[in-house]
């Protein structure tokens, strides 16, 4: 996400009182530094967008030409750079299980620059709509993500009753040393067809999926001011050094940089509630 050392001073660059982040099970919603990132591979469907009167955003899919453009998109597991002039980017994820690719909005459908300037407007719009919100000190509970970004609800993704279990038992608890063998006798399937199965009905193969889920409820501890080691272990890594490992893959950033960079943000988690 971000790297505080990397970012210009407060009065040239981001100030404090724009940067949010709104994390819900299905959706996140980030206004915050971006920094210098190595390539990052995130899990669910990105989109970049940057602020209003700012340079575009360079990107480069794997390890091809720079390009840039006001919105990116990035399909999910996808690695890319992302790379911006200006300290402040907005940043959305969508779960990939959550969301029918194919009836996804047109733009979504494409990896790297699109033009869609009504979506961008409506980006900056909902942004300047949170940080009004986050000032008064209100929760983001009764805002619907969708409405508020994209202007209607995304088409939902039909799953296999079975897979959609092991889903919803990975989103809701992550860091449980769950296996493929053990999910695949919990819906009663042989390992092979559960894992030829989770694939089908999720896009992502099943260890990708759920390390992408461990790795994306790192965001849940940002404003946190407990030790590395002990955020390693509450979310589910066996010691430090695979954690790190692990972060650096997802956010192309260490995790005491993604810490550092948030010490400023003003968090909304739907389950963990409103710190600012």
């Amino acid at each position: 996400m971000q790297r505080a050392s990397n970012a210009p001073p407060e009065n040239g660059g981001a100030r404090q009182g724009e940067r949010l982040m709104w994390l819900t099970p299905q959706r996140v919603f980030y206004a915050g530094l971006l920094g210098a990132a190595a390539e990052r591979t995130m899990g669910g469907h990105g989109v970049y967008v940057s602020p209003a009167g700012v340079p575009p955003i360079r990107i480069r899919i794997g390890g091809g030409a720079w390009q840039t453009g006001e919105l990116i998109v990035v399909p999910p597991q996808v690695p890319h750079h992302v790379e911006s002039q200006h300290p402040l980017i907005f940043n959305l994820l969508i779960e990939s299980e959550s969301v029918d690719p194919a009836r996804m909005p047109a733009f979504m459908q494409h990896c790297g620059p699109v033009d869609a300037p009504a979506f961008v407007q409506r980006v900056r719009d909902a942004h300047a709509h949170l940080l009004a919100a986050s000032g008064r000190g209100t929760d983001f509970e009764g805002f619907d993500f969708d409405a508020l970004f994209f202007g209607e609800t995304l088409a939902p993704r039909a799953i296999d009753a079975r897979i959609r279990k092991v889903i919803d038992a990975l989103v809701a608890d992550p860091s449980a040393p769950t296996s493929a063998e053990d999910c695949a006798a919990s819906v009663h399937l042989s390992f092979s067809r559960f894992l030829h199965l989770f694939k089908q009905e999720t896009g992502m193969a099943f260890r990708a999926f759920r390390a992408w889920k461990r790795a994306r409820s790192l965001l849940r501890y940002v404003r946190q001011t407990t030790t590395l080691t002990d955020i390693a272990l509450d979310t589910g890594y066996p010691d430090s050094t695979h954690f790190s490992h692990s972060i650096r893959q997802v956010y192309g950033l260490k995790p005491s940089d993604i810490l550092a960079g948030s010490r400023r943000l003003a968090l909304h988690d739907a389950a963990g509630g409103f710190r600012q």
